[in-house]
């Protein structure tokens, strides 16, 4: 963008995403985003500080930290944030350049020409079916997307998915480490995203998912997962009040 090169970006949704992922940004993270002028992105968005990961199995507890790294134009920290809020800081940073065209769109097929993708048919927002061409098409999609099928041979293969929930009006004893507990059934992971907000997560089998239409999720998250952090972590209040899915 940064070079003039004209930027189409396709994006099917502009409105905050309320997604539980990509929530810890790493050193490396933060200085591609300074390489790429966008790191006050991660500004105004209540990021919390990273330095290190706090391991914790069989009653016993570790910390790895960062690497210091002298390359780094700034301490070698991650940020713990609300992956939504960036996405939104990202968006209104790029449309605020002349050279880039923000559309809220579905991308319908890809356009490929002898094995080469020249471009992409979308649906924009008020239900047209447009064609757009372009030296290069960068596609950003999950791994069930029709445009991924149509682009690689390779099966997908789910294991696991992690299912979590967010304390309000909670803080961390240490809010800069990012607390990973190997326990017994269930990896489970503790987070700051905000000041005044964890994250609380827990690694579940793609074929034992609890549902979330008939309240088994809550139940789960209550009575499974919430036992297991008290044992690590009694200096908190949990109050389960958001719940957030990743299949």
């Amino acid at each position: 963008m940064q070079d003039g090169r004209r930027v189409h970006v396709i994006e099917r949704d502009l409105k905050e995403p309320q997604r539980f992922m990509g929530e810890l940004m790493q050193p490396g993270g933060r200085l591609m985003l300074a390489q790429l002028g966008f790191e006050d992105c991660l500004e105004e968005i209540d990021a919390q500080e990273i330095k290190l990961l706090a391991i914790y199995k069989d009653g016993k507890n570790d910390t790895l930290y960062f690497p210091d790294n002298k390359n780094f134009p700034c301490e070698s920290a991650g940020r713990l944030l609300r992956n939504g809020r960036l996405v939104q800081r990202l968006h209104k940073k790029a449309a605020s350049h002349a050279n880039v065209q923000l559309e809220e769109g579905t991308v319908k097929f890809l356009i490929e020409e002898k094995g080469v993708v020249k471009g992409v048919i979308y649906k924009n927002s008020a239900g047209e079916e447009i064609t757009a061409f372009a030296p290069l098409t960068v596609v950003c999609d999950g791994c069930y997307s029709n445009l991924r099928r149509s682009a690689v041979d390779n099966k997908v293969e789910v294991l696991s998915c992690f299912v979590g929930y967010v304390t309000k009006n909670t803080r961390l004893e240490d809010p800069h480490s990012m607390h990973l507990i190997f326990s017994k059934p269930l990896p489970c992971v503790v987070y700051q995203i905000t000041s005044s907000e964890v994250r609380c997560a827990a690694e579940v089998p793609a074929d034992s998912i609890p549902s979330i239409a008939n309240g088994e999720m809550v139940n789960f998250l209550k009575k499974t997962v919430a036992p297991r952090y008290r044992c690590n972590f009694v200096h908190m209040t949990y109050f389960v009040s958001l719940i957030f899915f990743v299949s």
